[in-house]
Parts: structure tokens; sequence; C-alpha cells
């Protein structure tokens, strides 16, 4: 099962892990940050993989040592089985989301009654990544949620909604902050894919 790949920052980083502003982390980003980008809301939770490959179902975390909360595999479990996938039509797909609620990172701001759930944001089919409507038509078919979008805009747009303060889709209190992408999918020399994380609390 492979594991999602590292999204990067904005900038990169100085003393005491603090953004050196302007400072771009990719060239890639900084030929790209006045170009049209999607945003989606970041959840602060905990990265689950979820592999449906030959028949057999495989849970996963960010590692492959990550251990995932036992509460939270039990949701997974009950989301997440043979007739589920084989009631999609989907094969050989691994989902990319993340695993929020009770006891999950800041966890009581999205699910007050104590459960925890799953949210998707990426999926990948044979190799491929697939397009934001073909995520949203995977999550329909699997009766699950997808990472909402909640804007577009250049980087310094995306900037700037963090720096105010971004309302959460979940409830009313601050979003940990947006993944941006460009429009169009692009990849980097080396094959990983351009995104990039813009988080509130690195502005602070």
């Amino acid at each position: 099962m492979e594991k999602y790949h590292k999204i990067q920052s904005i900038y990169k980083r100085g003393e005491k892990n603090k953004f050196i502003i302007g400072d771009w982390s990719t060239p890639e980003i900084e030929l790209l940050q006045n170009c049209l980008w999607q945003f989606t809301e970041k959840v602060d939770g905990t990265n689950i993989r979820v592999d449906w490959k030959d028949g057999v179902v495989e849970f996963g975390g960010r590692e492959e040592f990550s251990q995932i909360p036992v509460h939270l595999l039990k949701v997974l479990m009950e989301k997440f089985h043979e007739d589920t996938f084989k009631e999609s039509d989907l094969c050989d797909v691994t989902l990319y989301g993340e695993g929020y609620g009770h006891k999950i990172q800041s966890g009581g701001n999205y699910q007050n009654d104590k459960s925890t759930s799953f949210v998707l944001f990426d999926v990948r089919i044979a190799g491929f990544w697939l397009k934001r409507e073909d995520v949203i038509d995977v999550a329909n078919k699997l009766n699950i949620e997808a990472v909402p979008i909640i804007g577009k805009g250049t980087i310094h747009d995306g900037i700037e909604m963090v720096k105010k303060g971004l309302q959460s889709q979940w409830g009313h209190f601050i979003a940990e902050g947006i993944v941006a992408r460009p429009m169009v999918d692009l990849f980097a020399r080396n094959g990983d894919r351009i995104i990039t994380k813009i988080k509130g609390k690195d502005f602070k």
C-alpha cells in the first residue's frame, strides 16, 4: 500500500521552525504563486489509507508503522469492507483521507458527540491520481464525505484567507488551514505532485 506523499509548506523554515517569508519551499510553488489554485479545508486529524486490491481491504496510517486509534479503526472497518467495494465497482484503489473526531488532535471541534469519522481527500486507482470531480464520484459511491472546496485564488489569496482566521466547514471554529493545488494537476521534474499547505499556526 503506497503511503501518501509529503505536502510541502509554502515557505522554507529557519530558526525555531519559523517561516522565512518570501523564501518559497519549491521553485514550482514560486513560479505558480500568482496562478489560480483550488483550496480545500485542511482537517486536523490523522492521515488514513484504505486499500482495496485483489478482494482484500487494508488500513494504514501515514507511515507503515503508524498506529490507528482503536476507536477510529472500528469506524473504518464498519465503513469499508468487502461488500462496500464490490457494490461500488471499484478495483485496485487506494483512498487517502483524514480520520478525525474524539481523541484525535483537536477532534472535539469536529465531533462533539465523542464519535470519529473519515473524510476523503485523494484517490489513486491503478497508479493514477483522480481529478477532483472523480474523487467526489468515488465519495458518493462509497457514501462518505470528501473535503470541501472553500475557494479559489492565488497562493497570496490563500495566505490572506488563513491569516484572517478561516471558518471551518465543520462548525464555529477556526480551521487548521487549507490545502492548495493548481486547478490542473501538475508535477515536478522528480514526479512529485505540486501541492502545498497553508496552516494558520505558522502565521501566529
